[in-house]
């Protein structure tokens, strides 16, 4: 592949549009292929306003930000939610997404930090004073806070919960297959649904869901599904704080499907930063299929592995990641009309 070639690649995956002045005349000079030349450039695309396109359509597929303009939560339960609530959710993560690619972070903050973005309108479903304003701003947080990584964003927290009420099944399926890569294979096509309506609906959602595994073959799923999402009930289907359900104290002890087990969403987030390759390769290979248009594949496997070692040395930055994709065999031996 010409360096042409190659300098109109990754403007298509970072800006989503053909390469600048900058880049084309790097390449038509010979000097893309240069020691430090290529990762200026990338770096130098990420801290452009242009890089956006990349929050905002990666970001989006993987993780189901999409879905937001689809839920509609019942409004009898949560009368607040509105159309500014729902923009707001998005804008929050893509902005703490957007921080952590510009600011070269380590794409662990992506699980655990002490800061978002808010507006007024956030920060008072959230239960956090003084913000004020439509603006979005970085605003630091407390512990009692309860908000900070993604697990905790009101946008991952509603498109994994139904319209009357959280789903641990679906929340625990999210993180097992966007964090650590091994979602559970499908349902057998006979495994009935949970019905609200034969379990008793005054039973807080660990009970309700104990009956569902009552059958044989919904166990093998559940039982590493359930698990994960129970961490996260102590927020509710529009991801606000809570520490009740139906009178009851809430029982948010968990597990992950290798034994570790844990209390409530900060020790889930530990437990996933106890294993931070897990992550990391999962995080590498869906941004890894967005750069490819196609699903990974075995022979993808070296590759992954070096981006993933490189990323490593580089306390896992976002940005070293994106950076070793460029310049992985698969992203440069894909054929142009293939690139995003």
């Amino acid at each position: 592949m010409s360096d042409v070639d190659e300098a109109r690649r990754r403007p298509l995956l970072l800006w989503s549009r053909l390469p600048d002045e900058t880049r084309l005349d790097l390449a038509i000079a010979g000097q893309r292929s240069q020691s430090g030349v290529l990762e200026k450039q990338v770096h130098r695309m990420l801290a452009d306003p242009r890089s956006g396109s990349l929050v905002n359509n990666f970001a989006s597929q993987w993780l189901h930000l999409r879905n937001l303009a689809a839920i509609t939560p019942d409004l009898r339960l949560f009368p607040d939610f509105d159309e500014n609530l729902r923009r707001a959710f998005r804008r929050e993560t893509e902005l703490f997404f957007e921080s952590v690619l510009r600011e070269n972070r380590s794409a662990l903050e992506l699980l655990k930090t002490d800061y978002t973005f808010l507006n007024e309108r956030l920060a008072k479903h959230y239960d956090i004073p003084h913000v004020f304003g439509s603006r979005f701003r970085r605003v630091a947080l407390k512990p009692e806070d309860q908000r900070g990584g993604l697990l905790r964003h009101g946008s991952i927290l509603a498109v994994t919960s139904y319209a009357t009420r959280t789903s641990p099944v679906i929340r625990g399926h999210w993180v097992l297959e966007n964090f650590l890569g091994t979602p559970p294979g499908p349902a057998p096509p006979d495994v009935p649904t949970l019905d609200d309506n034969k379990v008793e609906a005054d039973l807080p959602m660990r009970q309700r869901l104990a009956k569902h595994r009552e059958n044989a073959a919904c166990a093998s799923c559940h039982d590493r599904m359930d698990p994960v999402g129970f961490a996260l009930e102590n927020f509710d289907a529009i991801g606000r704080w809570r520490d009740f359900e139906r009178g009851a104290r809430i029982d948010a002890s968990g597990g992950l499907p290798d034994g570790a087990t844990f209390e409530g969403v900060a020790e889930l987030e530990q437990g996933l930063l106890n294993r931070p390759e897990l992550f990391i390769r999962t995080l590498t290979e869906k941004l890894m299929t967005f750069a490819l248009g196609r699903g990974v594949e075995a022979f993808d496997a070296p590759a992954i592995r070096q981006i993933v070692g490189e990323a490593r040395a580089d306390d896992f930055r976002l940005s070293s990641i994106v950076l070793g994709i460029t310049k992985s065999v698969p992203f440069r031996m894909k054929p142009s009309a293939e690139q995003p």
